[in-house]
């Protein structure tokens, strides 16, 4: 799957005015129709202070713990990072898996720009890794992520999660892993890695693009190679792509779900989101598709963005998740 750059460009500053913006919040004070109107923003000298002091609050504010193993598997030690914000009580949570098509080449530090909007909102964040297809085939991936559900639920109580505030996201590959992470049942066996006493509960899942169909990856004209590879042509390759298909797990219980798409996705075909939609809503769950009208696979434009994270705390908010804003 094609690699998706996070948001590396700008300074801290311009980050600062961008996700202020982004959000639809009033943090500073100058023109947001200035700032829609071009790259450049006209500020008052007396604005900038304020402004570099706001972005620089991220540094001041999060104590960031690389590379925590959270399980060994076939060889493979599988870490993740936490971004821990400041202040005794416990933090609504987001654990990010970041995508590439299952296979190596991506790593969760290349995509740790993807989950900003979340830092500037307060929320700690686990940014996991997980065994990709060149280390173990499917459900490797799945069960690493589950793990890193439990690690995260098993350590709240050092690191300030709230249990009751987890939420799953991920894009691509990423988005895939975040649905079944949240909507796999025990019964499915996937957390055999890491059994233990904990519920491996979520507050809600943030879907970007992710597949939700991995057999009709495999054959036909939306078979795609990086699909075969994570099933490695295992004998029983259609059972284990039903085993790991977030569209086998739709029932009614499951945590609310927000899925962000583009219709022209030459990558993930639009048609499984749309399909995970249809049944979500038949089945009861609270869910949304956002449809990103032209939208590739991701780059889909400051804009759309922008909507789309409007939509996803909007979402988020209005299922009972709602940690405290920035001021």
């Amino acid at each position: 799957m094609p690699d998706r750059e996070g948001h590396t460009g700008g300074s801290l500053v311009q980050h600062g005015v961008r996700w202020c913006l982004f959000l639809g919040l009033t943090c500073f004070s100058f023109s947001a129709q200035n700032a829609l109107n071009g790259n450049k923003v006209k500020l008052k000298p007396a604005q900038l202070p304020e402004i570099i002091g706001r972005a620089s609050d991220l540094s001041d504010d999060y104590k960031v713990t690389p590379g925590i193993e959270y399980i060994q598997a076939n060889n493979y030690s599988a870490r993740l990072d936490v971004y821990q914000k400041a202040g005794p009580e416990p933090k609504a949570t987001l654990v990010y898996i970041h995508g590439g098509g299952w296979g190596l080449g991506p790593s969760k530090e290349k995509y740790s720009l993807w989950f900003e909007p979340f830092l500037f909102l307060g929320w700690d964040v686990v940014n996991v890794e997980y065994r990709s297809s060149g280390i173990s085939l499917a459900p490797a991936a799945v069960e690493d992520c589950l793990c890193a559900l439990r690690w995260t639920i098993h350590n709240a109580k050092q690191y300030g999660f709230d249990t009751n505030q987890i939420v799953l996201m991920g894009h691509s590959a990423g988005g895939h892993l975040a649905l079944m992470t949240g909507m796999a049942p025990e019964s499915a066996g996937l957390d055999r890695e890491c059994p233990g006493p904990e519920e491996l509960k979520t507050a809600a899942i943030v879907d970007w693009f992710g597949i939700t169909d991995v057999a009709e990856l495999l054959s036909g004209p939306d078979r795609r190679g990086f699909a075969e590879k994570w099933l490695g042509g295992q004998p029983n390759s259609m059972e284990v792509a039903k085993l790991v298909s977030p569209l086998t797990y739709v029932r009614n219980g499951l945590p609310p779900i927000i899925i962000v798409h583009g219709d022209k996705d030459p990558t993930v075909p639009y048609s499984q989101s749309f399909r995970l939609d249809s049944a979500l809503k038949d089945a009861g769950v609270p869910n949304e598709l956002v449809t990103v009208p032209g939208g590739g696979h991701g780059f889909f434009g400051s804009a759309e963005t922008r909507r789309a994270y409007t939509n996803i705390f909007a979402f988020l908010r209005g299922n009972g998740i709602s940690p405290r804003f920035l001021p």
